[in-house]
């Protein structure tokens, strides 16, 4: 894949591995939090070679800097697929350039409020609930 430099993760543990040690603690932060949140339905998955959390469709995801063709270059990014459509009333979430995923961008695990992650994934599910399955 060239638009990944040439890294193609063939597992979560290949991934791990990659990863500085301050994005790898932020990155277990949040993956546990999202872990616990999500119902035993949805799955995590790599793609494009970050993990992704995926219901009907995809919820959210975890994009650490390191990772390359991310537009990050640091800290650890946590995007939700269909942020434009979250409530978010304390604006915890960025609405970058893309129209889509809205997100928030962690340096440091101090920075992360797990109270509003809980909140935006338990709306994020319900919107998820509405789709029909597959695409």
């Amino acid at each position: 894949m060239d638009f990944q430099k040439g890294i193609k993760f063939q597992s979560f543990v290949e991934f791990w591995d990659f990863l500085p040690e301050n994005e790898r603690i932020i990155v277990d932060v949040l993956r546990q939090i999202i872990l616990k949140n999500l119902p035993e339905t949805c799955k995590e998955k790599l793609a494009y070679n970050v993990p992704y959390y995926y219901g009907k469709r995809r919820i959210c995801l975890i994009w650490p800097g390191s990772v390359p063709w991310g537009g990050i270059r640091s800290g650890v990014l946590l995007g939700f697929c269909q942020g434009f459509k979250l409530s978010d009333p304390e604006n915890y979430l960025t609405h970058g350039t893309n129209k889509q995923v809205y997100y928030k961008i962690y340096h440091s695990v101090d920075e992360i409020d797990e109270r509003a992650i809980v909140s935006l994934l338990k709306e994020a599910v319900k919107f998820d609930a509405g789709f029909k399955s597959g695409k």
